[in-house]
């Protein structure tokens, strides 16, 4: 025999019999502190804990605890059959208690009986009151109202008035008063918030996605080829590069002025619809490169060869170059959303993070500038009434800051400094206010007409002839190409 065999017959005993549970030790004492004698308290317990073996573990499954307690003081006071006849008082006792405690099993047991069905009617009742509540349908109106997600500005916020161009839609009541939604989402903070991986790279893929290592995920079981991209750049001095190229240089933002549901529980069924219904259109059309729908799913439309159909006849200039088919010069990115005016942030928080990595991602994939990620209202031009704001989308409100992007409103409009385009008074009443870089520009023009003695009209007409003949200097497009002044509805590149 070993030393470990060797040991007292309590050591060995304690070795060879499995603990008990907490709750039938509890009982076991709670009975044996009426027995007075140490011999029979002794005999008692080796009794008990013999007759108890395997069978705790079948009252541990009680899901009650009185009743589990109420059993385990059972099955103890039956022990006491043993030591009982050595003692009167132990016996009256015994019966006393186990009759207390077959009332409260029984009790517990029925308690359980009538509260299973009580639930269960309970919730059958509230599932049929559910089904019974009649569904709320949305209409225009609440497509604007549905805007929760909109970030208050720093400063007051400004009623726009209501508008009729082409760009903006009008709210279902325009005699209405505007409402100040509550902001849902805030604005995040500039890119010292968190580590910008210096290369980003394809972590995974699968059928009709990819995973890069910022956390951006792009759908592309929507992916599309379009017409290739092929374009020239022009200088400031009216020269026509003989280079073509094939790769974009920017990214213009894009909001889709789609109608929208409230983003809200008990809409689930129509966001999605309306989500598929609009990446369905916007495939067809082949509107945009990405759309980033309203909980931050970024889909690939035209592939990043392919030329879409979003920015029209916009205009930028980067130091002496300029850009006059963004179609092809540019990528486009488009958020699910309503811009509304500017007042508010437009899209939500999931949106802004989204898109974030997806400007990380193109701008590392294809070297581009950060002055050269800029909004479609700000490159928008009507080329026939030589006007800026065909499109207003993103004109006021896009976060640069929070992107990593230096501010574009405060650079001096290049459509209006190059080539004198004007505005009207429906553009005034829609914005408001001109930004600052439009009043840059505007200052700029001014000051050359005043140092060659020429009135401001004499050289905006002279800046739009040279724009048009610029313009018909391109190339043209090998796929379909709008129109100058087409109606909104018929243009194939509009979409806000």
């Amino acid at each position: 025999m070993t030393a470990v065999a060797r040991g007292s017959p309590t050591e060995r005993y304690r070795r060879e019999r499995p603990p008990v549970s907490r709750e039938c030790g509890d009982e076991l004492t709670r009975i044996t502190d009426d027995i007075d004698d140490p011999i029979v308290k002794l005999r008692y317990l080796q009794n008990a804990l013999n007759e108890e073996g395997d069978k705790s573990a079948l009252v541990q499954l009680v899901p009650i605890p009185p009743a589990r307690r109420a059993w385990y003081r059972l099955k103890g006071l039956r022990a006491l059959d043993a030591v009982a006849d050595a003692n009167e008082e132990i016996a009256e006792r015994t019966l006393a208690a186990r009759q207390t405690a077959r009332r409260v099993v029984v009790g517990a047991s029925a308690a359980a009986m009538l509260f299973v069905p009580v639930l269960v009617a309970i919730v059958a009742w509230q599932v049929n009151r559910w089904r019974s509540e009649p569904e709320q349908v949305a209409s225009v109106g609440s497509s604007t109202e549905a805007n929760a997600t909109a970030i208050e500005s720093t400063t007051a916020p400004l009623v726009v008035p209501p508008t009729t161009t082409a760009t903006l839609t009008s709210p279902a009541s325009a005699e209405e008063a505007p409402v100040n939604q509550p902001p849902v989402a805030e604005p995040l903070a500039a890119e010292d918030i968190g580590i910008v991986p210096s290369m980003l790279w394809v972590a995974d893929r699968g059928p009709g996605w990819e995973l890069y290592s910022n956390g951006l995920r792009i759908e592309t079981s929507y992916t599309v080829k379009g017409t290739p991209r092929d374009y020239r750049v022009q200088t400031r001095d009216g020269k026509l590069l003989p280079t073509k190229f094939d790769r974009p240089i920017g990214i213009l933002f894009h909001t889709s002025e789609s109608d929208l549901w409230p983003l809200e529980p008990g809409y689930e069924k129509e966001l999605r619809k309306g989500s598929a219904a609009l990446l369905r259109f916007v495939k067809r059309e082949q509107a945009y490169n990405y759309m980033i729908d309203r909980f931050g799913r970024v889909y690939r439309i035209v592939d990043d060869d392919s030329r879409a159909n979003h920015a029209g006849h916009g205009v930028w200039a980067r130091g002496d170059e300029v850009y006059l088919d963004l179609n092809s010069a540019f990528l486009g990115v488009s958020f699910e959303s309503r811009w509304e005016g500017g007042r508010t942030l437009p899209i939500t928080r999931a949106q802004l993070i989204a898109g974030r990595n997806l400007t990380h991602y193109l701008r590392q994939r294809f070297a581009i500038a950060p002055e050269m990620c800029v909004t479609h209202g700000l490159a928008s031009v009507s080329p026939k009434r030589g006007l800026i704001g065909y499109h207003l989308d993103w004109a006021r409100g896009f976060p640069f800051q929070a992107f990593g992007l230096p501010d574009l409103y405060s650079q001096p409009l290049p459509s209006v400094a190059l080539f004198g385009f004007n505005y009207d008074s429906e553009f005034l009443r829609t914005m408001g206010e001109r930004w600052p870089g439009l009043i840059a520009a505007e200052k700029q023009l001014a000051d050359e007409a005043r140092q060659r003695a020429i009135s401001l009209d004499q050289l905006r007409h002279e800046r739009q002839t040279q724009y048009r003949r610029w313009r018909a200097a391109l190339p043209t497009p090998a796929g379909p190409e709008p129109t100058l002044e087409a109606p909104a509805s018929q243009t194939a590149d509009k979409r806000g």
